[in-house]
């Protein structure tokens, strides 16, 4: 069968070392890992894409869902990416795109994705976003990127992601999707190097007015006791879309002033020190739900708040 990038086997692949297991969030969230893996498989860095950290904000809820723009992958990479209207069957207009040497990222439901096995797995239904590599509808066969790597469903579960043991008078699977062109030849990357240098400089000019872990802090040990009682898959879905996107965003942020220059040392480190903040105080929330003593919690993100602090000042004189 047909493929976007050929030879790719999930059983040989390599994952890039923004998923290495020594990292402190080795996986951030569904899009973004994706592409690092799909920028790894065609020899581009992934650590240029990451300028867009700096404006992650606290949301009131959660903090941003960090995404790369569109935008910036078509200026560094020569990428072009675009919704895929679903009006047909859902494989034919995948297979269509594939023939045409361009990646589907598909929204598919992770209950039937092997690769989330023991969190999501047959366990509970959820939306996550794949990038379809392969796609073998008669041999009943995906392979896909998701998360930290590259992997293959097939039978069941193939059946299960497009939906077709529901019920004749179901609703169409029309899931959100877009497709991924890309250029005969990318940039060099010298020319990227410099394109990231003034994405970076776009993107802090639009970080925050107020500091966002401050921002965080005076909702955070109130919101933790209000969760102490309910579910606990509630207190894993609030510390994902809260400390785990904040730690994983600066730990990106410091990777990518790391590959920028060793001028910017100062600044990865505070970025680094925010992500491990934000680690240790997801321990310190679970220690508070168990014991029921919340008062630590209004502290807890005093360091998070002070390395944000230190990270744009060091910026602020640089850029």
């Amino acid at each position: 069968m047909p493929s976007v990038f050929s030879g790719l086997d999930p059983a040989a692949y390599s994952t890039h070392v923004l998923h290495d297991s020594a990292r402190m969030w080795p996986e951030t969230n569904c899009y973004i890992d994706l592409w690092i893996e799909v920028l790894n498989t065609i020899g581009l860095p992934p650590e240029a894409m990451l300028g867009f950290t700096m404006g992650q904000d606290f949301e009131g809820d959660q903090f941003t869902f960090f995404k790369v723009p569109l935008e910036d992958l078509e200026a560094l990479y020569g990428i072009r990416c675009t919704e895929l209207a679903i009006y047909d069957d859902v494989e034919r207009h995948i297979a269509v795109q594939i023939a045409r040497g361009r990646l589907c990222l598909v929204e598919m439901d992770s209950f039937h994705m092997p690769d989330t096995k023991g969190v999501a797995y047959r366990i509970e239904h959820g939306k996550t976003t794949v990038a379809i590599n392969r796609l073998d509808p008669i041999g009943r066969e995906l392979d896909y990127f998701h998360n930290g790597g590259f992997f293959r469903l097939d039978g069941e579960d193939y059946d299960g992601v497009f939906q077709k043991n529901q019920p004749a008078d179901a609703l169409p699977f029309l899931p959100y999707a877009e497709f991924a062109k890309f250029a005969e030849r990318p940039p060099a990357e010298a020319e990227i190097r410099q394109t990231a240098r003034r994405l970076l400089a776009f993107h802090f000019a639009r970080r925050p007015a107020e500091n966002p872990i401050r921002a965080f802090a005076k909702v955070f040990a109130a919101e933790v006791e209000a969760i102490a009682d309910r579910p606990f898959s509630v207190f894993h879905k609030y510390a994902f879309n809260t400390l785990r996107q904040v730690g994983a965003n600066f730990e990106l942020a410091g990777s990518h002033l790391d590959w920028l220059s060793p001028e910017f040392a100062a600044a990865s480190s505070a970025a680094r020190c925010l992500s491990e903040a934000a680690k240790s105080v997801q321990f310190q929330m679970a220690r508070a739900v168990t014991r029921r003593k919340f008062e630590p919690l209004h502290a807890a993100l005093d360091p998070a708040a002070e390395a944000w602090d230190a990270m744009v000042g060091q910026l602020e004189r640089q850029i």
